[in-house]
């Protein structure tokens, strides 16, 4: 992830009560962590290990439950110094408050989202997006892939950290990340057969996240609809996603003709329902949760308002799942609306 704040601007920054915004769905939200073994791979960074991966699960859930916290301290504490920032506010962002309560499922079988975050950035940063498609119905389950992000909490005291952030080439880490998907898919299908549709999957994912979304369409037919948040394809152009939709929201940096021409490129390879939309005023971090914490500690990020950053981004995807895995039609797919200017379809 790039820098969420200046180091002159955290030390006179008082964080208190920080918070993430209420979800938009009808349901309440409930949460819990899974932790997952892959002993039939080797982990791409630390070969001598199985590949592991933690996982957080959002979904509909019944009333009640005890306060789910966003992270631990020590590994909020890790991605501000993966940022050359002071940690002082490493226990207060640790201690934001969620929507999201240790309490049962809703019964009934829901569509299941992947979301795979952006390289260094760990699981919790796509909180928001993660509780609202909850509150909609549907089971989220947000990776943290091992390795790859500023430090993320294993089972026995582990903190894994990035090793990942030192590598050049990021098509191996994308391919691999399309694995991580089918395996956990392969265990939350298994695990909870009665709650989740096997028939009903999505991805979605930031930056690399994104191109690993792609990535998964093509490994796993299971994977019936894909979205890339501002991120590089770092993939080739798809062949093998058999018409499924995909969509691509992003910045100007990823607009028509812009220096990233692998957007150009995918798009035109897409053969199915897609919608290639650019948000004005977006920066590569507004689809995460950094607008809203950074505008809860008086440090708003420059452009688009930090409410409008998070309200497009959950708009535009659910809409998008509940029309490709909920067979719902969204007319705010079909073009711009009054409500939603800063959103450009291309």
């Amino acid at each position: 992830m790039m820098n969420l704040l200046t180091a002159a601007a955290m030390v006179a920054a008082t964080v208190t009560g920080i918070h993430l915004p209420a979800p938009t769905g009808p349901y309440p939200v409930g949460s819990s962590t899974v932790h997952l073994v892959d002993h039939s791979r080797r982990d791409l960074w630390v070969p001598a290990n199985p590949r592991e991966l933690m996982v957080s699960l959002h979904y509909p859930a019944v009333p009640g439950g005890q306060p789910v916290p966003y992270a631990t301290a020590a590994e909020t504490k890790l991605l501000l110094q993966a940022q050359g920032l002071p940690t002082d506010a490493a226990q207060d962002v640790a201690d934001a408050r969620t929507n999201s309560r240790a309490q049962a499922p809703l019964p009934g079988r829901h569509p299941l989202v992947l979301l795979s975050p952006g390289l260094g950035a760990p699981r919790y940063t796509m909180t928001t997006l993660a509780e609202d498609l909850a509150s909609h119905g549907y089971v989220v389950a947000s990776i943290d892939h091992a390795y790859e992000s500023a430090g993320t909490l294993f089972p026995g005291n582990r903190m894994l950290t990035c090793i990942a952030c030192q590598a050049t080439d990021l098509r191996p880490l994308t391919l691999n990340r399309a694995e991580d998907a089918s395996f956990v898919i392969d265990q939350l299908t298994a695990r909870f057969p009665g709650l989740i549709d096997g028939n009903r999957i999505g991805m979605a994912g930031h930056s690399i996240g994104g191109a690993s979304a792609l990535a998964a369409m093509e490994a796993d037919p299971r994977v019936k609809a894909g979205v890339n948040l501002d991120g590089a394809f770092h993939v080739d152009a798809p062949t093998g996603i058999g018409g499924r939709p995909f969509l691509m929201l992003g910045t100007d940096m990823h607009g028509p003709g812009s220096s990233d021409q692998t957007w150009d490129q995918v798009w035109s390879e897409l053969d199915g329902w897609k919608r290639w939309l650019t948000v004005n005023g977006s920066t590569h971090l507004s689809f995460t949760d950094a607008p809203t914490l950074l505008a809860q500690i008086g440090l708003p990020m420059s452009g688009l308002p930090a409410d409008r950053a998070i309200a497009i981004t959950r708009t535009y995807v659910t809409a998008f799942f509940d029309q490709t895995l909920e067979c719902q039609r969204e007319p705010i797919l079909d073009g711009p609306t009054p409500e939603n200017p800063e959103v450009r379809f291309n």
